[in-house]
């Protein structure tokens, strides 16, 4: 069988190195191992709007954002295919089909749509749109035959909830839907960076967020505010690791060959952290340290990203074919879904 690739971000504002850690970094490592035949990435704009429905220039303004970022990491639309979900027309009727397959007690125990409802304090009063979002997403995932679905460990139960509508189809009508695997981030110790305040998750909404559009002196403003161990108060006092940002994002960025060009001393982060530890190491430089380790990573995305951003009608062509292509996909992975249904009356076979 063909490995393809379905995966995407929900288009609520520009994408930050959380993303980038989590996932797109991920991404384009996927594009160019050449081990898949078709890369579908989805700028989830339908699935945006189940939280951000009375606000719909938001999500509008952010598709131009979400996009110009792709190209910034390296995403190559020759190569993958972005677009976007809402003009998909076959992702709406196949949601409507899987719906009859998922309880609304199955949808309210699924552990990741009751953390984002506590989240958005939405436990009064969810949208049905919001809460149905698993079904959506299968549709998704289905639509493109996509056997692998790149994610963190918090949307495992997501891509569970899809096996389960996908055995449930192919067992009452047809064996006709793929059955995605996931498949986790190598970056196990970097999951999810923690914003630069030290909360649990970068947010938008929190202001926490290093972007990937961020000029060189908004990233060193940030790195220089960063949290770190606020017990380490003098120099010589020992430090912690565990909950410092500082180190996390050393953990997720550093290379060994980057302590040789800016901080010789030390052979590599596991030496830096020892010398935090036992005392002797200030914050201030290993925040330099991290800000140069950042800027070697950010500076080429920010230079590409610049340069797309010029060409604002390349953007919307690229956006456009791939969303040609995308809803050709779809449209027969439907016909399939219909026919096993026995609700393709006007087909001629």
């Amino acid at each position: 069988m063909d490995k393809i690739i379905l995966t995407g971000d929900r288009p609520t504002g520009k994408l930050h190195i959380g993303h980038y850690v989590g996932s797109l970094r991920e991404r384009v490592k996927l594009q160019e191992s050449g081990e898949f035949k078709k890369i579908f990435i989805m700028i989830a704009d339908a699935q945006a709007l189940t939280d951000n429905f009375d606000n719909p220039e938001k999500i509008r303004a952010s598709i131009k954002e979400v996009a110009l970022d792709y190209l910034g990491v390296g995403l190559n639309p020759e190569k993958s295919v972005i677009f976007i979900q809402s003009q998909i027309p076959a992702l709406a009727e196949l949601t409507m089909y899987y719906m009859n397959l998922v309880t609304v007690a199955r949808l309210s125990r699924n552990p990741t749509v009751k953390s984002e409802i506590q989240m958005r304090n939405f436990e009064a009063n969810i949208p049905t749109g919001f809460l149905c979002y698993p079904i959506s997403q299968a549709a998704d995932i289905t639509a493109f035959n996509a056997t692998t679905v790149p994610v963190g460990e918090d949307q495992k139960p997501m891509i569970e909830q899809t096996r389960e509508i996908v055995r449930k189809f192919n067992e009452i009508y047809e064996p006709v839907l793929t059955e995605p695997d996931i498949l986790l981030s190598s970056n196990k110790s970097c999951l999810r960076l923690p914003g630069t305040d030290g909360k649990a998750k970068m947010s938008k909404s929190l202001g926490n967020c290093i972007y990937l559009s961020d000029s060189a002196e908004d990233v060193a403003k940030k790195v220089k505010s960063m949290y770190t161990d606020p017990t380490h108060i003098k120099v010589s006092d020992p430090g912690h690791i565990e909950g410092n940002t500082v180190f996390t994002y050393l953990d997720a960025f550093s290379k060994e060959e980057q302590f040789k060009k800016y901080l010789p001393e030390y052979n590599n982060l596991d030496e830096l952290k020892e010398h935090y530890k036992k005392g002797g190491l200030g914050d201030v430089k290993i925040k330099k340290f991290l800000n140069a380790v950042l800027e070697e990573e950010l500076s080429t995305i920010r230079e590409r990203r610049r340069e797309y951003e010029k060409d604002e009608a390349f953007v919307y062509d690229m956006l456009k074919k791939g969303t040609e292509i995308a809803r050709e996909e779809a449209a027969k992975t439907l016909e399939n879904v219909k026919k096993a249904m026995k609700i393709d009356y006007f087909s001629l076979s």
